[in-house]
């Protein structure tokens, strides 16, 4: 358990899957808890399931890759909770799958939107209203595909390695104005965006490019998380850091 009491979060892409899971630690930690998705319903959903676990949450609907929306859901999180101090940028797509030669241009754009423009968009608004709050923490989702290469999928490893030098920039123009701006690269995690899409045995051959044996959790992410955005990593900015299963220990 962490200590957020008094502290508000903005989590985008937190209605289900890793999202979700920091969310709820998050809340479960004392914060309150900006659920922000771009759907609505589910947004509520979540929101109340940690209302129910005795914590506070607010849904928020929002499409990341839109800056006005991005900025009202700081703005909203801001004036019904009076600051904002906590952030994750977790929202992504994976986009289509194809050779570069090949790769349609609209599923180009689509990725690049959410997966990148999405973040800068987030932290242009978040970064702000924590200095109004005196600091806080913000947390960007990479991936193991930040730091090496997956055929097939050229927009969404350049969005996860441009990422990565777009949290390393900003926490370096941020560090001594008390905002600590890191990235997290989750390896292949059990989530509806691969249980829903994937055969048992596409599931088992992923599990088998982790020297650990299989794939990961949620709550495994959002522990490395929460505890980026926590006090204990009060000296931790700018940097980068894997929850792989051993993915690229090779």
């Amino acid at each position: 358990m962490f200590e957020f009491t008094q502290k508000t979060a903005l989590v985008t892409g937190a209605a289900s899957g890793i999202g979700k899971a920091i969310a709820l630690e998050l809340a479960a930690s004392g914060a309150t808890v900006v659920v922000s998705d771009l759907d609505e319903a589910a947004c509520g959903r979540v929101a109340e399931e940690i209302a129910r676990a005795g914590g506070r949450a607010l849904a928020r609907a929002a499409d990341v890759s839109d800056a006005a929306a991005m900025e009202a859901a700081v703005a909203f999180a801001e004036a019904e909770t009076g600051g904002l101090h906590l952030a994750v940028n977790n929202a992504g797509i994976g986009g289509a799958q194809a050779p570069v030669g090949e790769y349609p241009l609209e599923s180009w754009a689509q990725v690049i939107g959410v997966n990148l423009n999405g973040v800068f968009y987030g932290m242009r608004y978040q970064i702000p209203a924590m200095e109004r709050a005196g600091g806080g923490a913000i947390v960007n989702m990479a991936s193991i595909l930040g730091s090496v290469g997956f055929a097939n999928s050229s927009a969404y490893v350049a969005s996860k390695h441009a990422l990565l030098g777009l949290t390393k920039t900003a926490a370096m123009e941020y560090a001594q104005k008390g905002v600590r701006i890191n990235a997290v690269g989750p390896a292949f995690i059990q989530t509806p965006l691969l249980t829903d899409n994937l055969s048992d045995e596409m599931l088992a051959g992923l599990a088998g490019l982790h020297p650990i044996g299989r794939i990961g959790t949620p709550e495994e992410v959002s522990a490395l998380t929460c505890f980026l955005l926590s006090e204990r990593a009060s000296f931790i900015t700018g940097s980068y850091h894997l929850v792989d299963g051993g993915y690229t220990a090779p």
